[in-house]
């Protein structure tokens, strides 16, 4: 039976409590929302971390607490993110990964205005480094796509070998600033990736579950969860990340499909399962 890969990203850098009270924050929260998500079905965690305010951080100290408490009870693949907020410091950006080599790791291929107030920089010199040092790691990027044109510069970082293929997309639609989470740009961005590449896909918000089901029918993998949508339905706020991992779960199911163990998980993705032991 055909595998989906389901990622569920938990927290996020911008969801707040003031949207909702059920985001998780805290290490111990993130880590607990984590393993029930795996006990449902989820095969990767998207990882971010906030400082004890409750803002955007790329904390070493934050990530490897909930790093380890995640590793402590089950092996989901972890996938951490390098951009954590706006404006830091590229070291900041890549120790997470670094250190704690996850299996799996943001790479947000391309700079973009965020909104109408401020930009998400990921220079070229930025890209290349980031790219070199997840190889040096053994830590495969997952290719973050906002708007075509990152396609295209993948495509440049491929044919220089700081990124190898085949390569893993996530297709990031409705963020502000970025392509509109619509099936037709779904479609669009299928159609421009080489055709051995894996990918993945989710709508921001209201478009959720129209790009879920789009994807599903394009063959690709999916990605809920509180960092991209807080709604279970229309104004009816979920209670927990694991409600959205569940119904995922019953739409894989009544196409025929099933959703892949995170060991699955790595071989459809081509993963470094040694990295998931790393010796707390």
């Amino acid at each position: 039976m055909e595998k989906v890969v389901l990622t569920v990203a938990t927290t996020g850098a911008w969801t707040t409590k003031d949207q909702t009270p059920y985001v998780p924050l805290h290490p111990e929260e993130i880590a607990d929302e984590v393993y029930a998500c795996y006990q449902a079905g989820a095969s990767i965690a998207h990882i971010h971390v906030r400082d004890d305010d409750g803002n955007p951080s790329m904390d070493y100290k934050k990530f490897e607490k909930t790093v380890n408490l995640i590793r402590d009870r089950c092996d989901i693949v972890l996938n951490l993110t390098s951009s954590g907020g706006l404006g830091l410091d590229d070291e900041m950006r890549m120790r997470p990964f670094m250190e704690l080599k996850p299996e799996l790791a943001s790479f947000d291929c391309g700079s973009m205005n965020w909104g109408h107030s401020t930009t998400f920089i990921n220079s070229p010199p930025f890209l290349e480094e980031l790219g070199q040092r997840m190889k040096e790691n053994g830590v495969k990027p997952e290719i973050e796509i906002f708007d075509a044109g990152m396609v295209y510069n993948a495509e440049y970082y491929q044919k220089k070998d700081i990124i190898d293929s085949p390569s893993h997309y996530q297709f990031v639609l409705g963020a502000p600033g970025g392509m509109a989470a619509t099936v037709d740009n779904l479609v669009f961005l299928k159609n421009l990736i080489p055709k051995d590449s894996t990918w993945s896909a989710f709508g921001i918000g209201k478009m959720h579950l129209p790009i879920q089901y789009a994807t599903l029918a394009l063959g690709g993998h999916l990605r809920v969860g509180m960092e991209d949508n807080v709604y279970y339905s229309k104004g009816v706020l979920a209670k927990s990340n694991v409600e959205f991992v569940n119904r995922a779960k019953r739409l894989v199911t009544e196409i025929g499909k099933e959703l892949a163990t995170p060991d699955e998980a790595r071989k459809i993705l081509g993963l470094n399962k040694q990295n998931s032991t790393v010796a707390n």
